[in-house]
C-alpha cells in the first residue's frame, strides 16, 4: 500500500473554519461520491491542525491522506474523467494549488 500525503494551504482571505467546512463538508463528499475512488481509493483521509497555546503555529491548513494498492491505481484515479471534471475544479474554491507539497511513503505501523 502506498500513502500519498497532501499538505495544502487555504486560499488568501479564507478563514480558517470556512476552509475546514468546505474541506470536509463539500469536497471529501465530491471526492467520495465519484465511482472511481470506490475502485482505486483504500483510504481517504482528511487533517486538520489544531490550534493550542505552547504548540508551533501550524505551517499548513491541511493534510490529506489517499492510500492506494499502487502508483498504476494512483496514475488511473488522478487521470480519470470523472476526477478531472468533477473533483478538481473544486480545489481552486478552498485552496492555493501551488503551494500544496506532497509525500508519497510506505507506512510502517510501530505500535
Amino acid at each position: 500500500m502506498i500513502k500519498f500525503s497532501f499538505l495544502i494551504t487555504r486560499l488568501p482571505g479564507m478563514s480558517l473554519d470556512a476552509f475546514v467546512d468546505h474541506h470536509k463538508n463539500k469536497h471529501a463528499p465530491l471526492f467520495s461520491s465519484i465511482p472511481e475512488t470506490q475502485q482505486y481509493v483504500l483510504r481517504y483521509v482528511v487533517s486538520h491542525p489544531i490550534i493550542e497555546p505552547g504548540f508551533p503555529e501550524p505551517s499548513y491548513d491541511a493534510m490529506t491522506d489517499i492510500y492506494f494498492d499502487s502508483f498504476k491505481d494512483y496514475h488511473q484515479f488522478f487521470s480519470s474523467e470523472n476526477f478531472l471534471k468533477t473533483v478538481q475544479p473544486d480545489h481552486a474554491n478552498f485552496f492555493d494549488e501551488s503551494k500544496v507539497v506532497m509525500l508519497v511513503t510506505k507506512e510502517t505501523t510501530v505500535i
